[in-house]
């Protein structure tokens, strides 16, 4: 059976379906060729048939994209770029027939399936909150390879199609019409009915409509040359040149320009090259990790209770993060405990900040906000709280205050009720030791912001059901989180490998390296921000306190520099109240070093080290405890490994994770490094057995 169909209607339309057996979503396989052709072949062919609307027999999805899994199977780049041309010449033929192609797009039209929209004459897409169109292939380290760097410019500007495609981040329906990307939006009801209208049209010249800006810019070679000039330095700026697919995709425009057929061919050129680059197979690879790990339950063969109601204990910012992707990504009643009515409206009114501003920028409609803020609620008591299928806990780290909320739950919520916690460092055994159902105790660690970062930890100790464990992971999944399940102890995954690498950036500033030289070195390695911006971000005092946790079980290893006791002496908590490392007065905002740190603390700063030492300084670090995180079964593989690192701490993506980069390093290289600095600097650096033990037998992770 074919993925594709065409129905012939006696008005001279066709509907040509898109439903690729078996799978829940659309996506474009290089084995489509031969069958779209022949289908082509026969609306050309066929007099009867004066126009045709694209669409697709998924019930919430018009195409996701390309299969990404076709391009392993490419030994070259010319093989690469001989799939991208191939591309080209099949959606050039639809464009260039002389019979009305019109798209009707409900629900996801990404990457390829846009560029498939984008080859019809005429799109029209469904209102639905479902309905998105974008271009995110930057995200796997490529570009769009079937004409989409040039079919979107010419549709809706340089600019604005710049800007989706470096990104990679869609637009709702509303911006997708006020764009010009789609020619209207309508209700899902008449989508195909106004599709088949816009076929009976005869193919129209379009007028790209520009503002005075863009027309300046993109109207004039000398307008565009700074245009582009901008582009590449803005991107360079935040990509440090660790991704080469944004600067590929500006050369792709640009081509285009001037000369629609060169901006094809290096299109097809340059999209080949980036699919043999490492930095598009390690983002591919992460690709496939969250996709698989959608699919896989806390417990394998254990099924999870859906959870109904929950309930949120405590209305700080990390109770508002979790208030708030309970409601608008789980669809969930959340119910928000807190002994003060301020905390509670602090905690609503996080998420009515942020849903007002979506509101404001015309991405939600009002209704729809107040849908969603009506899905929370408060109390300074237990009121309401019966029911709840699971209760968060999010209040201050002290195991004592903990413990009492365990007690409160099991008094106040029924026998099946789970209690999650968001410690970041007590033990979760330590939590449950005096519950009188501890199998309903779990961890569940998120990171701050919660509405932005899309990891969360589960912890369940040793008498944690099994159902317990799959309910929770389930539950995450539906907030929105890429969950894994991680071993009960100290700092559990994420704290426990961060910490060593963030205390090694505190001694070599001791040691009198300047502290916004590490910063930048760590951010040129790939690291969103540097150690020390970190700390002022999450907070000094929450930052440092994980430590003592974890030197108390793991020993000397987990050192940190006595001198930083000076910062909280000194209260200095980092950017909440605006001091730490950086200076937050209203000139320098957080972007320039506090030199009175250096006073404070006793140092001289003189550069020691170059970047590459202090790059290696750090990371080894990281690799060597996440090493002993896998040999120690704190993560079940080095894949879960990758992911958290990726996702919690923002380990360069690029880099696919620190097993796979350890792998590209070659653990031979990785163990001589450690014991070079174990040798002559500290034997915290000694490396993990199962490095040891690798190195002999020339294993790798993967």
């Amino acid at each position: 059976m074919g993925a594709f169909t065409l129905q012939k209607r006696e008005d001279g339309i066709a509907i040509l379906t898109m439903d690729v057996p078996g799978d829940s979503m659309n996506t474009l396989k290089a084995d489509f060729g031969d069958e779209v052709t022949a289908i082509l072949d026969e609306i050309e062919n066929d007099d009867a048939i004066r126009g045709v609307v694209v669409a697709s027999g998924k019930k919430d999805s018009f195409v996701a994209g390309a299969d990404v899994t076709m391009l392993a199977a490419c030994n070259d780049a010319d093989e690469a770029e001989e799939l991208s041309t191939s591309g080209q010449r099949l959606f050039d033929r639809m464009q260039d027939m002389k019979k009305t192609f019109v798209a009707a797009i409900h629900g996801p039209a990404l990457g390829g399936g846009l560029e498939l929209a984008l080859a019809c004459h005429y799109r029209v897409c469904s209102d639905s909150p479902k309905t998105q169109l974008g271009l995110p292939e930057v995200q796997l380290g490529l570009l769009p390879g079937s004409g989409g760097t040039q079919r979107l410019p010419a549709l809706i500007g340089i600019q604005q199609a710049m800007k989706m495609m470096l990104t990679g981040a869609p637009v709702r329906a509303k911006q997708a019409k006020k764009y010009g990307i789609v020619d209207d939006m309508v209700p899902q009801s008449i989508l195909l009915d106004v599709a088949i209208e816009m076929a009976n049209k005869k193919i129209s010249k379009r007028v790209l409509k520009k503002d005075m800006m863009a027309k300046a810019l993109e109207n004039t070679s000398f307008g565009r040359n700074i245009l582009f000039k901008k582009a590449r330095e803005q991107t360079l700026s935040k990509t440090l040149g660790n991704y080469p697919a944004p600067m590929y995709i500006i050369d792709c425009i640009e081509a285009g320009t001037n000369d629609s057929r060169k901006g094809y061919a290096t299109e097809a050129r340059l999209f080949g090259q980036l699919v043999m680059t490492p930095e598009s197979k390690q983002l591919r690879e992460i690709f496939f990790a969250t996709t698989d790990m959608k699919k896989e339950s806390g417990v394998d063969g254990v099924a999870a209770v859906k959870v109904k109601k929950i309930g949120v204990l405590g209305g700080g910012l990390m109770g508002g993060g979790i208030a708030f992707v309970t409601a608008t990504k789980a669809k969930v009643p959340a119910r928000i405990k807190d002994i003060n009515p301020n905390g509670i409206a602090g905690a609503i009114r996080y998420s009515y900040d942020i849903l007002n501003k979506k509101v404001k920028k015309r991405f939600m409609l009002k209704t729809e906000m107040q849908k969603q803020l009506s899905l929370l609620s408060g109390c300074l008591d237990y009121s309401g709280y019966q029911n709840n299928d699971m209760v968060i806990e999010a209040v201050f780290e002290d195991v004592k205050l903990k413990q009492k909320m365990v007690a409160d739950i099991e008094e106040h919520c029924n026998e099946h009720t789970v209690f999650a916690s968001n410690t970041s460092s007590i033990p979760i055994a330590e939590i449950a030791a005096e519950a009188k159902r501890p199998e309903n105790v779990v961890g569940l660690h998120y990171f701050s912001p919660v509405d932005k970062m899309p990891l969360a930890e589960v912890i369940p100790h040793a008498k944690t059901s099994d159902q317990t464990i799959s309910t929770t992971v389930e539950f995450a999944k539906r907030q929105g989180k890429t969950p894994i399940v991680v071993k009960d102890g100290a700092g559990f995954y994420v704290n426990r490998i961060l910490a060593p690498y963030v205390s090694e950036a505190g001694f070599m500033a001791i040691e009198g390296q300047p502290l916004d030289s590490i910063d930048k070195a760590l951010m040129k390695f790939g690291f969103p921000v540097g150690p020390f911006k970190l700390l002022d971000e999450v907070g000094i005092d929450v930052g440092t306190k994980i430590i003592p946790i974890l030197k108390g079980q793991f020993g000397e290893r987990f050192n940190a520099p006595e001198a930083f006791d000076k910062l909280l002496e000194n209260d200095r908590k980092g950017k909440k109240n605006k001091s730490g490392f950086y200076d937050y007065d209203a000139k320098n905002a957080g972007k320039h070093i506090d030199d009175s740190v250096y006073r404070l603390l006793g140092i001289t700063p003189e550069k020691k080290f170059s970047a590459d030492t202090v790059v290696e300084r750090c990371v080894l670090m990281m690799l060597n405890e996440a090493a002993l995180c896998l040999q120690e079964e704190v993560i079940r593989n080095p894949r879960d490994g990758d992911i958290g690192a990726i996702f919690g701490i923002g380990f360069p993506p690029f880099l696919g994770g620190p097993f796979r980069y350890m792998d590209t390093l070659g653990i031979e290289h990785v163990v001589s490094r450690l014991e070079h600095y174990a040798e002559t600097y500290s034997e915290k650096y000694q490396p993990a057995e199962i490095l040891l033990t690798m190195c002999k037998e020339g294993k790798s992770f993967y």
